[in-house]
């Protein structure tokens, strides 16, 4: 029986896991059901990690099959070559390799490879269908923007997010699982620094931005409440997270409230369908996506962890927005008083056809169609002032209510889509040199946190301002967009834009007054190298006390000690 419970032992820097053993690496495990997960919690750094756990009858219900058995299981479903090295392997090799095997469902394994290449080949032969005739804007009433509500209207939501999140209502998830490898690097992308003046990471950045949310909300409400953070990573991911967390005192938050919990991974295949090898004895493994969040709550125990904390709202984003507001109070309000199960932030379009997936609805369903699926005279449509009617771009930052995740895991999981995406996959070629590809080799099957939107009672979307709230991370310097650069020059912008409004006049290095700007875009160089920790203000609120009239100095770090001299003087 599997059951939760607290681990205290030595800590490994790497992914804990019973015998070595990870359950989650595949969704091709062997038998008829995965164990569930243990809690664990290392004694020395406390944060809780869900790794996966071999049921105590494994040993003896589940021997390893021997080398022939594994091997005439790869011969019937095609896959042979996976063991076209073994001759070549040390004998510590042979036994991991082994092991990875063991795990693997074979005929699953067949199944997976040949319906990927049939997959992979429908999408090159076949483009999107045209949904122009069945789409249609999701509804007034459902939608909101803190572009154009009143103001009466966005505090009432910010009053209501600050309220739920007080009586411990409200948790975030991270989705983390990814590398930075179009950064070019081979670590976790939260811990990528774009080169602020203070140093910050990403982790960094959104763990001082939920210190800050639970200070306001105690602070309005007289409470001591508690945001618990929950990261999805995968096994990339995992260990260098750890790590990085332990090595930076957990950010300041209290590491029992850190959760964190790995994906499923997948085989890589060709598109001829066989499996890629990684290296001589390892098969290239991949996350499925961030849609398989929801299979990863069932397997880890997440939601059971909610339930217990008493947390009924969940803030979900992607790790590699440098804007992201944590817990967003505007956003919680105006869901929870929408009665939503699911919601999802948005930003207007720039123009019709950037490549960004709208947020609408496909015969009174709503979901997210992919730019590709609609022809462009349906994009370039305009409304009465002549806005863009599909102007909802999707920035992958969702609102769900516990309850709808635990009917997504309990009825719909088995029905979320499967995505074909062409990968640049390493592999060892047949004399047994690693290559490293210059075009997609490889079929990755993924599936989209989005997908679940079609399964929701009460959908609602929420309009914020792009250049307040969405700034993602994605390609390495020298690329046009999305880069270190404009992620950086996004946030020291901002933080100018709340400066000058705060009424402080900035000198820049020769001591001349900036001019005031409210509207820098991520691309041009910001007025002033003005950066404003989020432990001193969350969203620009409580600047004008500290900042007003004032005239200072850049660059400027604004943290809690600057803030703490200002107060004096």
């Amino acid at each position: 029986m599997n059951r939760v419970s607290r681990y205290n032992g030595d800590r490994s820097l790497g992914t804990q896991r019973a015998g070595g053993h990870c359950w989650a690496r595949s969704q091709l495990t062997s038998g008829p059901v995965a164990p569930r997960a243990e809690r664990k919690q290392h004694a020395d750094c406390s944060c809780v990690l869900f790794a996966q756990s071999l049921p105590a009858s494994y040993g003896a219900a589940h021997n390893m099959p021997s080398l022939e058995k594994v091997k005439r299981g790869l011969e019937s479903t095609g896959q042979a070559h996976i063991l076209q090295f073994w001759p070549e392997l040390s004998e510590g090799e042979r036994r991991r390799f082994l092991h990875e095997l063991s795990q693997l469902d074979i005929q699953g394994l067949g199944h997976h490879c040949e319906g990927a290449a049939r997959a992979a080949a429908r999408a090159a032969a076949f483009p999107p269908c045209s949904l122009d005739e069945h789409v249609e804007p999701v509804p007034a009433e459902s939608v909101g923007s803190v572009r154009t509500s009143d103001e009466d209207s966005l505090a009432a939501w910010g009053n209501e997010g600050l309220l739920q999140i007080s009586e411990n209502r409200v948790g975030v998830l991270l989705l983390a699982g990814g590398q930075g490898t179009r950064l070019g690097v081979q670590y976790p992308k939260g811990m990528y620094n774009v080169g602020l003046p203070s140093g910050k990471t990403l982790y960094q950045i959104q763990a001082e931005r939920i210190y800050k949310i639970q200070e306001l909300a105690d602070r309005k409400y007289d409470s001591k409440c508690t945001v618990p953070w929950y990261i999805m990573t995968s096994e990339f991911t995992l260990a260098p997270t750890e790590k990085f967390f332990k090595e930076n005192n957990h950010f300041g938050l209290q590491p029992s409230n850190i959760v964190m919990f790995e994906q499923r991974m997948l085989p890589a295949v060709t598109f001829d369908g066989k499996v890629i090898l990684q290296e001589k004895g390892k098969i290239a493994m991949a996350p499925d996506g961030n849609g398989g969040l929801y299979q990863a709550l069932v397997d880890n125990k997440v939601l059971e962890d909610m339930k217990t904390r008493g947390v009924e709202y969940l803030h979900v984003y992607c790790v590699d927005n440098i804007l992201v507001k944590m817990a967003d109070p505007v956003f919680i309000g105006f869901c929870v008083s929408k009665g939503a199960d699911c919601g999802a932030k948005v930003v207007a379009k720039v123009y019709p056809a950037e490549p960004v997936g709208v947020v609408c609805r496909v015969q009174g369903v709503s979901q997210v169609v992919e730019y590709s699926e609609i022809q462009p005279e349906t994009a370039e449509l305009r409304g009465p002032g002549g806005e863009l009617v599909y102007s909802a771009g999707n920035i992958c930052n969702h609102f769900f209510t516990r309850t709808f995740l635990q009917d997504v895991a309990e009825v719909h999981t088995g029905q979320l889509k499967q995505h074909v995406a062409f990968k640049k996959v390493p592999f060892v070629d047949t004399s047994g040199n690693i290559v490293k590809p210059t075009k997609p080799n490889g079929i990755k099957m993924e599936k989209f946190v989005f997908d679940v939107f079609p399964f929701s009672r009460n959908f609602v979307a929420f309009e914020v301002v792009r250049e307040d709230e969405f700034s993602p991370l994605k390609n390495a310097d020298g690329a046009t967009v999305d880069t270190p650069t404009t992620a950086r020059n996004s946030l020291l912008a901002q933080h100018c834009r709340w400066a000058t409004a705060a009424k402080a006049t900035l000198l820049d290095e020769r001591g001349n007054p900036l001019p005031p700007s409210h509207s820098v875009s991520a691309g041009d160089n910001p007025p002033a190298q003005c950066e404003i920790s989020p432990l001193v203000s969350y969203f620009g609120e409580g600047l004008e006390q500290l900042l007003n009239e004032r005239t200072l100095a850049t660059p400027l770090i604004l943290d809690e000690k600057r803030a703490k001299e200002l107060r004096a003087q």
